[in-house]
């Protein structure tokens, strides 16, 4: 890997629940002049997979109960919004005003546990979205659909925006992948002085990710998708989910 370019699929249509994304998403490759190669890693928002999932749920429907209502007088949130985000974690680790920091019920910290209402057609705030519900068997899912479409299957990434712990700003992260090494142990291999590696793994699915949202972007530039052409592993494929660090390993506790 000496050089890797990034292009922005654009005018992909709005997603709804039900939408075919897989056959969008070939489209969208096609009218770029793109076909897939096997050193393509395509990288997908979190938000137009979990558009087509149907993730959405109206906050009209959701009744807070008591420990929700005491979250949101202590951040300032709506309760409903908070009892979704109790719903899919399983440990809140922070709370003060406009902040709610959990444990997703799929091991990511985040704040919300990853429900957003920015950019949902609705446009009135009563819709929310959650994540996937198996990032790592949706990217599968694309993969499998766009190799079917293609006649050869990219790489796949969904990837979301997180802030992280002592620095500010987002960057976008993996949260599942297929047909890539999503973390790559390096372990036992030499640097150059002929040290071994003892603790080295490479976070390629969040480095890959972090690459394709300055194409992205966080607004309205309306590129929910990048194709990323370059990146030849020999590693075998590593879901999204070997990127969590598991609780065993959490010394900040």
């Amino acid at each position: 890997m000496i050089s890797l370019s990034l292009t922005g699929l654009r005018d992909i249509p709005e997603v709804l629940p039900g939408t075919d994304l897989s056959r969008l998403l070939a489209t969208a490759l096609a009218a770029a002049g793109l076909t897939a190669r096997a050193d393509d890693v395509l990288v997908v928002a979190q938000k137009i997979v979990s558009k087509a999932e149907g993730r959405l749920v109206a906050l009209a429907s959701v009744v807070p109960g008591a420990h929700a209502q005491e979250l949101a007088t202590v951040t300032g949130k709506d309760a409903r919004l908070v009892e979704l985000i109790l719903a899919e974690s399983t440990e809140v680790l922070r709370a003060r005003r406009d902040v709610l920091i959990v444990r997703h019920r799929l091991g990511f910290v985040m704040a919300n546990a990853g429900i957003d209402r920015s950019n949902l057609a609705s446009g009135g705030g009563d819709e929310v979205l959650l994540l996937p519900a198996d990032p790592d068997a949706s990217a599968a899912a694309l993969r499998a659909r766009l190799g079917s479409l293609l006649g050869g299957a990219p790489a796949v990434l969904i990837s979301d925006s997180f802030g992280r712990p002592w620095r500010r700003g987002v960057v976008n992260i993996a949260l599942g992948a297929a047909g890539l090494p999503a973390l790559l142990n390096r372990r036992g291999e030499s640097d150059r002085a002929g040290r071994r590696l003892e603790v080295t793994e490479v976070a390629i699915g969040d480095a890959l990710a972090a690459a394709a949202g300055l194409v992205m972007g966080e607004a309205a530039e309306g590129i929910p998708a990048v194709l990323i052409r370059g990146c030849a592993f020999t590693a075998a494929a590593v879901p999204g989910r070997s990127l969590i660090r598991p609780l065993a390993e959490d010394l900040f506790r």
